[in-house]
C-alpha cells in the first residue's frame, strides 16, 4: 500500500477492500473509471476518478479507464480526447491499454442471443411512448408488453433483421424478460438493445443496434476481471440489475457493486445537460471556461492536481448525500498556492507616480525574494524615477483604518523605499491621472528615521513593466443552489453578472515576461493568479484569476 493507514481516512470503502484482500476474497483488487464520452469532465468525476484509481494505488491493484460508449449520437472523439487529459493532468495512469466498451459489442451481441434462446429477451414493437405507458410507475405495476410471449424462433428472427439494418430507429427494441409488476422498476423489462442508425466513432458503420448502458456496464466489468465496480448512489437501483445479468449469462468473473454518494457542490451545476446548455447558449466560452465546473476550467484558471486530490480527500467517502461549500475548494487552492507560488507584482488599475527628487536617469536593480518562506530565489524589479502603483492606494478622503497613501502621508513601496505623496495632478474631469511624491533614500531595506510608516503598497516601473490582460473569475452563481435560489427562476437566470471582469491596460513587473502557460502566482495583494492557457501568448499576456487571498465571497 501507497499509504500508511494512520494517514489514509478509514472510510467504508477502504474498510471493505481492506477486508476482501485480508479474507482471502480477492488477491488483487480491480477499479475502473468508465466515463460516457459524451461531455467534458466535471469536480464530481473528480471524486470518482480518486477513489477509484486511488483505491487501486494503494491496495496494489489495477484500475482501468474504460469509455462507455454505448450512445454514438451523443459522443465525439473530442470528449474522449479531453477526459484522457484529464485523468492525466489529475496525477493518475491507467492499467494497459484505454478500454471501451465498443470493444466488446460482438460478445455483447452473443449474449444477447443466448438470452433469446433461454426464453430470457424478446424483440418488443412498443413505441417508446408505448413502452413508457406499459411500464407503470412507483405505485402502479407494469404491464406485459403484447410481444412478450412470441416465439424463441420469431424473436432470434426479428434480432438478426434488426442487426441487420432492417428497420428504422426505434421501431423495435431487445428486451429482458424479468418481471413487469416489480417494485425495482429497473427490473421491468429493461431494454436490452435499441436501433440506431449512427456511426460510431471506434467501430464505424458496423452497427445499427446499440446496448443499453445497463446491459453493458456490468458485462464489461465481468470481462476485464474487476472485482469493485464503485459508482455513485443514483445506481443503488440498479444493482438487482446488474446482478441478474451476471446470474443468467456465462461471464467469467462476477464483479461486485457498491455505491457511495455523489459530489454536490454548490454555487455550481454539474449537471452535463447544463453545463452543455451553457456552452451552447453562449453563457460561457467554451467547456474550459474558467467558470465553468469542468476539469479542464479549474486547471485553465489555475487550479493545480494536488489541490483537487486534497479536495477530494477531504471530503471523504459516505453513502449520505451532502451539499459541499465552494469554500472548502477554494480552501485547498490557496493552502497550495500558499506554499509554492512564487510571488509577483501586477498593478490592475495603474495610477503613474512620478518620483521627483529622483534622478532622471538612474535605474537601481532591486532583488525580491520569489517566495517568503520557500527557496526559490530572487527576482530583479528595476526601480527609477517613473513607476504605477493601483488607483485604489491613493486617496483623498481615505475611511478610518486606511493605511495607503494619502495627500501629505508615505507609505513603503513593497521592497523598495518609502514615498511620500506631494501633489496629485488631475484632468479637466477632476480624475486623478499621475501623483508627484518625492522618496526617502535612507528607506531601503530599513526603517525611516523618527518617524513610522505602517502602509504597503505594490508597484511595477513604467518604463520596464509589461502590459498585460487580466481576468477576475468569480463564482458563476450567485446562488448556493443555482435551481432553486432565494430570488427564483431557472439556473441561467441565478448567472452572477459579476462572475468575470476584464481588465486590459495592466501592468506587470517584468520578470513575468518569460512566463508559460498555467504557470501560477500570488500576485502580492491582489490573489493568486496563472497565465492562461488557451489566450496567452508572447506579446499578449493574459492571467486568469485563480482566487483571492482571503475568502471575502459574501462579505
Amino acid at each position: 500500500m501507497n499509504k500508511s493507514e494512520t494517514t489514509a481516512p478509514a472510510h467504508f470503502l477502504r474498510q471493505l477492500v481492506r477486508a476482501d484482500l485480508e479474507s482471502g476474497k480477492h488477491d488483487r483488487i480491480v477499479t475502473r473509471f468508465p466515463p460516457e464520452p459524451n461531455g467534458y469532465l466535471h469536480i464530481g468525476h473528480a471524486k470518482s476518478i480518486c477513489l477509484n484509481f486511488g483505491l487501486a494505488a494503494e491496495f496494489g491493484g489495477d484500475c482501468h479507464l474504460r469509455f462507455d460508449d454505448t450512445n454514438p449520437a451523443k459522443e465525439e472523439q473530442e470528449y474522449i480526447d479531453a477526459i484522457k487529459h484529464d485523468v492525466e493532468w489529475l496525477g493518475f495512469q491507467w492499467q494497459g491499454n484505454v478500454r471501451y466498451a465498443s470493444d466488446y459489442f460482438d460478445q455483447l451481441h452473443a449474449w444477447a442471443i443466448e438470452l433469446i434462446r433461454a426464453g430470457k429477451a424478446y424483440v418488443c414493437d412498443l413505441t417508446p411512448e408505448q413502452a413508457r405507458e406499459y411500464r407503470g410507475n412507483l405505485t402502479e405495476a407494469g404491464k406485459n408488453s403484447p410481444f412478450r410471449d412470441r416465439r424463441v424462433e420469431e424473436n432470434l428472427d426479428l434480432f438478426v433483421r434488426m442487426t441487420a439494418g432492417e428497420f428504422q430507429d426505434s421501431a423495435k427494441a431487445l428486451r429482458a424478460k424479468i418481471d413487469m409488476a416489480a417494485p425495482n422498476m429497473n427490473l421491468r423489462d429493461p431494454i436490452l438493445y435499441r436501433i440506431r442508425h449512427a456511426h460510431h466513432h471506434q467501430t464505424g458503420d458496423k452497427w445499427c443496434v446499440y446496448p443499453s448502458y445497463d446491459f453493458t456496464h456490468g458485462q464489461s466489468d465481468a470481462i476485464e476481471g474487476v472485482t469493485h465496480s464503485i459508482c455513485t448512489l443514483e445506481f443503488e437501483d440498479h444493482r438487482p440489475l446488474y446482478e441478474w445479468f451476471l446470474e443468467n449469462l456465462p461471464v467469467q468473473a462476477a464483479p461486485r457493486q457498491y455505491e457511495f454518494a455523489r459530489l454536490n457542490l454548490n454555487y455550481t451545476v454539474t449537471s452535463k445537460r447544463k453545463l452543455k446548455q451553457l456552452v451552447d447558449e453562449g453563457h460561457v466560452n467554451g467547456w474550459n471556461d474558467p467558470r465553468m465546473s469542468t476539469l479542464s476550467a479549474f486547471r485553465r484558471r489555475g487550479f493545480t492536481p494536488g489541490s483537487i486530490r486534497d479536495f477530494c480527500e477531504r471530503i471523504g467517502v459516505t453513502r449520505s448525500d451532502a451539499v459541499v461549500d465552494m469554500g472548502v475548494l477554494e480552501f485547498c487552492i490557496r493552502d497550495d498556492l500558499d506554499a509554492n507560488a512564487p510571488r509577483a507584482m501586477c498593478v490592475l488599475r495603474p495610477l503613474k507616480v512620478t518620483i521627483t527628487n529622483y534622478p532622471e536617469k538612474q535605474i537601481e536593480q532591486l532583488h525580491l525574494p520569489r517566495h517568503p518562506k520557500a527557496d526559490m530565489g530572487t527576482r530583479e524589479l528595476p526601480f527609477n524615477r517613473e513607476i504605477y502603483i493601483d488607483q485604489d492606494d491613493y486617496m483623498i478622503d481615505p475611511p478610518k483604518g486606511y493605511k495607503r497613501l494619502v495627500p501629505g502621508g508615505e507609505v513603503r513601496l513593497r521592497g523598495s523605499y518609502v514615498i511620500r505623496a506631494d501633489e496629485a495632478v488631475t484632468d479637466a474631469e477632476g480624475n486623478i491621472t499621475e501623483l508627484l511624491c518625492s522618496y526617502d533614500p535612507e528607506t531601503l531595506g530599513k526603517n525611516p528615521e523618527g518617524r513610522k510608516v505602517k502602509g504597503v503598497v505594490h508597484w511595477v516601473p513604467a518604463e520596464q513593466s509589461l502590459e498585460c490582460e487580466v481576468r477576475l473569475y468569480d463564482r458563476l452563481f450567485r446562488a448556493p443552489n443555482p435551481d432553486k435560489s432565494d430570488e427564483g427562476g431557472t439556473f441561467l437566470e441565478n448567472i452572477n453578472p459579476e462572475s468575470l471582469v476584464v481588465l486590459s491596460g495592466c501592468r506587470a513587473e517584468p520578470s513575468l515576461a518569460s512566463a508559460i502557460g498555467e504557470e501560477r502566482f500570488q500576485f502580492e495583494r491582489e490573489g493568486y493568479f496563472c497565465v492562461d492557457n488557451t489566450d496567452s501568448r508572447p506579446g499578449h499576456l493574459v492571467f486568469n484569476r485563480t482566487v483571492t487571498l482571503r475568502d471575502s465571497w459574501g462579505q
